[in-house]
């Protein structure tokens, strides 16, 4: 008898189908590791921001703004400038720094072509591909504009507080005014380390924001850039305050319909792309991953340097 030298159809198929089986198996641990690898990478680059914003405040006694609209710390012209263009030196970025021209604001001059200049650090590896930013929606002072070259993306942003109007409902009595309501970083603040009386390790002063201005509900684009903030790392008016959103992202600032915290809208709301919550910095400069289950009680503590609150109260 001869013997065989090849398979048969039936044990290539079963073949196949084995490996099949074994590549199903194995792609969503590949898909694990990776994520967790963008996620780590994510922290790691929010720890940077961190210690940038530390050393800013040594230098200047003081965290940077959210967002300049007068003369301050970093900003003697008095222009319109936000914290990131600020804390360029504190994390090894002097010559885009330099490029920068703090006597104008940041949309005028030569400044768009600095902020065409991607920083990797300001972006987080698990947001998907993006489209390019070739102009933007006005936002007064700021006209509308359109760019030679594509505005570099940010995923990262200063929280500068909480909504009292929007937060107030979700709990028993209106706690939040317009005395105790804001964060670390918020517009013309000069906050000092000691001002955070809730505590630095207690008080969130960056989240996670990704992938404006490409407007995402859910985990769904919505195919429109038409943000008029967080249109870049350079932009100053991208810094926001939080209200809440509903589960479907549809809406913000609703209410006790409005529970979700993150995940849900990014404009204007905290928003990653890590599956079940978001890395936040806060003002001590460690970074915390927050599940996206966590309740909005317990959350808007956590947003407001000296409010008296504590996570949880009600």
């Amino acid at each position: 008898m001869k013997s065989r030298s090849a398979f048969t159809l039936i044990e290539l198929l079963v073949v196949i189908a084995i490996i099949a089986v074994l590549i199903g198996l194995l792609l969503p641990a590949v898909q694990k590791v990776r994520e967790s690898a963008a996620r780590t990478k994510c922290l790691n680059n929010m720890k940077q921001l961190g210690l940038g914003l530390q050393n800013f405040h040594d230098t200047y006694q003081a965290f940077p703004a959210s967002g300049w609209t007068m003369a301050g710390a970093g900003n003697p012209n008095g222009k319109y400038v936000g914290w990131r263009p600020l804390v360029l030196p504190f994390l090894e970025q002097d010559n885009l720094q330099k490029l920068y021209d703090f006597s104008v604001n940041w949309w005028d001059g030569t400044n768009p072509v600095a902020a065409a200049v991607p920083v990797p650090l300001f972006l987080c590896p698990s947001v998907p591909t993006r489209s390019m930013v070739l102009s933007a929606v006005a936002k007064t002072p700021r006209p509308a504009m359109t760019f030679s070259n594509p505005i570099a993306a940010n995923d990262y942003e200063a929280i500068q507080g909480v909504q009292p109007a929007s937060v107030n409902p979700h709990f028993p009595t209106a706690f939040y005014d317009a005395t105790n309501r804001f964060a670390v970083l918020f517009r013309n603040s000069a906050t000092k380390i000691v001002q955070i009386t809730d505590g630095t390790s207690q008080t969130v002063a960056i989240v996670e924001c990704a992938a404006r201005p490409q407007i995402y509900r859910n985990r769904s684009s919505t195919g429109s850039t038409a943000n008029d903030q967080g249109i870049g790392w350079s932009d100053s008016e991208g810094p926001f305050s939080f209200d809440g959103a509903t589960s479907d992202g549809s809406a913000e600032g609703c209410g006790l319909s409005c529970a979700s915290v993150m995940n849900r809208k990014n404009d204007n709301e905290p928003y990653s792309f890590h599956p079940s919550g978001g890395n936040f910095l806060y003002a001590d400069g460690h970074v915390q991953f927050l599940r996206d289950s966590i309740e909005l009680k317990s959350f808007v503590p956590l947003l407001t340097k000296a409010a008296g609150d504590q996570p949880g109260d009600s």
